[in-house]
């Protein structure tokens, strides 16, 4: 049995990034945006490819969950990964520049390929790391962020695929990469042993005690909780989202409109995008899971909201600066990041940590709803001519999510095994004492009667 001497379970860790290395594809999709754009496709085109591949992604990962259970994590992430990398390499052999093939074959394909491996390292990593749920999944996530620095760099000032291979080439190369790096990182997927934990762990300890009440999928949907959750999630998501389907094309437009040249625009949001963007990404996923086991969840998803809506407010007045838009794309990617180093842990904490792979997926259709919902408002007030109202928009809803984490409190598993009620959602949101006022206003008569009797019973003294 593999004991905390026994270093093995790091190279879950390696592999999970490796995996989203990969699977980071999706984050990359703005450094083909120009060349769609120059071959006839408006901005509103290339946000929908953008938005279909979320929502499938999203989508698939709640069959992801069950399937998981019963192929295994190692043989998921692997058929994930190639899925993934048919996607591409399909798109590129047949038509980069149609949409519908683009749509299908990065969106839908691509898309399915993504949700199918997402969740297998998250599950693995907190069975192997209970101790350190927050940081791990930072880790394990971390490469889906960084993953988009490289493929945006590789495909453009590092390697110039685009430029000197073209768009079809440089779909089918992403294509065999993404593949091979998923089957090499799947190789270290797989669950600890039954009763395994890690040398000097306490089960009892304050973070490991959250999440040891193990909710079914059923059980998770009768709590008030896991909607206020799926809100908050959506929209922090989706602001991220939508600032990343803009972040190349925004930032060109107003670093023009400031006096920059065409070529040196597109080199500074370019930069903005791959490197201060995707790095911030990257950090931020480590950075908020690892603050969370030392503050709490709730209390990091509420910090990371807030300051996202105050950053989102500011940056259309720096977006035309050079070095205020490097930093307000790292503080946005920063905080975007964090999503997915808090909501898998937030999910394991309120949910069970054991039933995370089955119950995530489905708190992870959230960003489906935000990749639509920002992307699509990003794409179509573009065309508007109004890049700055979808920024604020965003801001908006992002402090709406921090209003609805602010009500969240640890369900009661026994309340979410019964129907749904009123009485049950008052329990399940820490407002019994609200019961009485509540029935009151309901049923004023009911009250007088009980009054009128102890009346009658010379017990009106004792009631006042």
């Amino acid at each position: 049995m593999m004991t905390e001497r026994t270093p093995n379970r790091w190279f879950v860790v390696l592999g999970a990034i490796l995996i989203q290395l990969s699977l980071g594809a999706i984050y990359a999709w703005s450094v083909f945006t120009p060349a769609l754009k120059a071959a006839g496709w408006s901005k509103f085109d290339t946000q929908v490819v953008f938005a279909v591949g979320l929502i499938t992604f999203a989508l698939i990962m709640v069959f992801a969950g069950k399937a998981m259970a019963k192929l295994g994590p190692r043989i998921l992430s692997a058929v994930g990964g190639v899925t993934l990398g048919v996607g591409y390499g399909l798109t590129g052999l047949l038509g980069a520049t149609d949409f519908w093939i683009v749509c299908v074959g990065v969106g839908v394909i691509g898309g399915a390929g993504i949700g199918l491996a997402y969740v297998v390292p998250i599950a693995v990593g907190m069975r192997w790391f209970p101790d350190k749920k927050g940081m791990i999944t930072g880790l394990a996530v971390a490469g889906f962020g960084f993953g988009a620095m490289g493929w945006v760099k590789i495909a453009g000032a590092w390697g110039q695929l685009l430029d000197v291979y073209g768009l079809a080439a440089t779909f089918m190369v992403y294509g065999v990469a993404f593949a091979s790096l998923t089957l090499i990182g799947s190789l270290w997927m797989r669950m600890p042993p039954e009763g395994w934990q890690p040398q000097g762990f306490s089960p009892e300890a304050p973070a490991a005690a959250k999440g040891r009440d193990n909710f079914t999928v059923p059980e998770m949907l009768r709590t008030p909780q896991f909607y206020l959750v799926f809100l908050t999630f959506a929209a922090s998501a989706g602001a991220g989202l939508m600032s990343i389907g803009l972040m190349k094309l925004y930032p060109m437009e107003a670093l023009q409109a400031a006096g920059y040249g065409a070529l040196e625009a597109s080199a500074i949001a370019g930069t903005a995008m791959a490197v201060f963007f995707s790095l911030a990404n990257g950090i931020g996923r480590i950075a908020w899971g690892t603050l969370s086991d030392k503050i709490g969840r709730r209390r990091s998803v509420m910090i990371m909201t807030v300051t996202q809506a105050a950053f989102l407010f500011a940056f259309t007045s720096m977006a035309g600066n050079e070095y205020l838009l490097y930093l307000g794309a790292m503080l946005i990617g920063f905080n975007f990041g964090g999503n997915f180093a808090l909501f898998p842990t937030v999910t394991a904490d309120i949910f069970g940590n054991d039933r995370v792979g089955q119950n995530y997926p489905f708190v992870f259709l959230s960003y489906g709803v935000g990749g639509v919902a920002g992307p699509l408002l990003g794409g179509m007030l573009g065309d508007m001519g109004n890049f700055p109202l979808a920024f604020s928009i965003c801001a908006g809803a992002c402090l709406v999510g921090a209003a609805c984490m602010a009500l969240v409190y640890h369900p009661d598993h026994d309340e979410a095994v019964r129907p749904a009620s009123v009485h049950g959602f008052m329990h399940q949101m820490h407002l019994d004492h609200l019961e009485d006022v509540a029935e009151y206003a309901l049923h004023p008569d009911h009250f007088k009667r009980v009054v009128d009797r102890d009346d009658d019973d010379g017990n009106a003294g004792r009631a006042a």
